[in-house]
């Protein structure tokens, strides 16, 4: 299946709809995308902290969409509010450990391909604490038919000292996150207001944690994984040896990096958003290809 910038235009774009789904007793909200056939695969999003489903959703310019290309290539995009975040938050005021959540997020797929149909597989999809929340999530996945994990904004080891990843001001943490302001398309800051919530207590009680977590977690990951660090990323460090070492502790069957020029953290709000997003779509299709392989 060829994967073309030209697949898909805002005009005739699949519509969008909003969604609720039980994760374990607390209601997990959503978006989704559905082809106007039978998908292939289905696509699970999992949004960074601090942010909302929308962000793979962009309003800024709507070649920036994860959920609408992937639907016009064929594949249901489903993205998710993490516990904590959404409709969840009024039941979880103070959010959830990413292992807790990793279970309401297995939960909450499983419903849906139960009622609706389920193409060739999952593929989870994850920016930054979202990332780590795909990686926990697939690696006590149980139901079958898991293709693989693709994540951005994620590596694991800090490059940036243990001081600055709480409690930095504003101006900080905007470079940080965002990068240079060309990065994104005109409008982006103003529409992402809408997305941007606090990160929820526990949650953020955990982000300092995330190296040592990942080294007990990773061998349990046995699909395969993508990770895509963005040009001016600046929270993780993404040297060879670093990329190379944390993709060695995983128990993947496959595992890679790749590089994306001219993005930010944010990368799926950025103008190379569209770049990222045809990847990922190729991603899925090799790891539909590996899963079919006898």
């Amino acid at each position: 299946m060829t994967l073309s910038p030209s697949s898909v235009s805002p005009v005739l774009a699949p519509p969008v709809r909003e969604i609720t789904l039980d994760g374990e007793g607390v209601t997990l909200s959503g978006l989704v995308c559905e082809p106007e056939s039978e998908p292939r695969a289905l696509l699970v999003a999992l949004h960074g902290g601090g942010m909302r489903a929308g962000y793979f959703h962009g309003q800024a310019d709507p070649a920036t969409s994860l959920l609408t290309l992937a639907a016009s290539c064929g594949y249901t995009a489903l993205a998710l509010d993490r516990p904590g975040y959404g409709r969840s938050a009024g039941q979880l005021p103070e959010g959830m450990g990413l292992s807790e959540q990793a279970g309401l997020l297995r939960a909450a797929v499983r419903q849906y391909r139960l009622r609706h149909p389920r193409g060739g597989g999952v593929l989870l999809v994850g920016h930054s604490l979202g990332g780590k929340a795909a990686l926990h999530t697939a690696s006590g996945w149980t139901d079958g038919g898991l293709l693989g994990v693709d994540v951005s904004g994620i590596g694991d080891r800090w490059a940036v000292p243990a001081r600055e990843l709480t409690g930095q001001g504003h101006r900080l943490s905007h470079r940080m996150h965002w990068g240079p302001l060309a990065l994104y398309p005109p409008g982006t800051f103003r529409l992402a207001q809408a997305l941007t919530t606090p990160v929820p207590h526990r949650e953020a009680r955990e982000i300092s944690d995330w190296p040592q977590a990942y080294a007990t977690l990773a061998g349990e990951v046995r699909v395969p994984v993508r990770f895509t660090f963005a040009e001016h990323e600046k929270w993780w460090r993404s040297d060879p040896h670093s990329v190379r070492a944390m993709l060695d502790r995983l128990g993947s069957t496959l595992s890679r990096s790749e590089r994306l020029a001219g993005a930010g953290h944010n990368i799926s709000l950025g103008r190379t958003a569209r770049v990222y997003h045809l990847r990922v779509l190729a991603f899925l299709e090799e790891c539909r290809a590996l899963a079919d392989t006898p």
